[in-house]
């Protein structure tokens, strides 16, 4: 997830208002290559994609605290890694163990909810474009808080299927045939690809990323230096 926070005195962009990514089709991952495998032998997205659940539990308060507002951008974390050309196998296998332990200790620390889910490797290209199917029916952060609290904290796995995104659908309030029906049609399937590609363009490298303006901020542990930086902002 690439989070773009904005301060209240920055009016350029309307933090609520959907944007456009990329003005020319482009040629991404398609659906058989967009997964996000959460087994540490294929590489670190489990403990990346809990540190997005972390953090977006964590940067809520420090936004709320300076009056800025969050706008959250989903994109394939697969493919901006491969493109990066990281490969987590290529880490010490004793880094990786730790890492596990340490999120632990994060979710202890901050007491936040949440399990390592029995079902991964996961494919997630259908719950990446539920994201901006959401935001186009003005449900984009109760869905994206569902999804997350059903796969990290109820250990559900049915978020990839079609039936686990009709009841994600009912549980806020949207009609789940109609969600499911643009969530997999081509206009939001180009999204997620023109979505990934913004990514890029504005260096990120992996997950969470935070903006503020150009700055970039990478990790549930920037949390101090984006409360720095909000701070400033509010003194200039």
């Amino acid at each position: 997830m690439l989070v773009e926070l904005r301060h209240k005195g920055d009016g350029r962009l309307d933090a609520h208002a959907p944007r456009a990514y990329g003005r020319e089709p482009w040629r991404g991952p398609d659906d058989g290559d967009d997964r996000l495998l959460l087994g540490h032998r294929q590489h670190e997205y489990l403990p990346d994609a809990r540190r997005r659940a972390f953090a977006l539990h964590l940067i809520r308060p420090i936004a709320e605290q300076h009056g800025a507002s969050i706008a959250m951008h989903p994109f394939n974390l697969g493919f901006v890694f491969r493109h990066h050309n990281y490969v987590l196998q290529d880490e010490p296998a004793a880094k990786l163990r730790n890492r596990g332990r340490d999120l632990a200790r994060w979710a202890e620390k901050y007491a936040l909810p949440f399990r390592v889910p029995d079902r991964f490797p996961i494919k997630t290209s259908r719950p990446l474009r539920g994201a901006l199917a959401a935001r186009e029916l003005g449900a984009e952060t109760p869905y994206i808080d569902a999804i997350f609290a059903r796969y990290w904290e109820r250990n559900d796995a049915s978020i990839v299927e079609v039936e686990g995104m009709q009841a994600v659908a009912r549980e806020i309030g949207l009609d789940p045939d109609a969600f499911v029906a643009l969530c997999d049609g081509p206009a939001i399937r180009q999204a997620l690809i023109h979505a990934t590609q913004a990514g890029l363009d504005r260096g990120v490298f992996g997950a969470p990323s935070f903006y503020i303006g150009d700055e970039l901020f990478w990790g549930k542990d920037r949390m101090a230096f984006i409360d720095d930086e909000l701070a400033r902002l509010g003194r200039d």
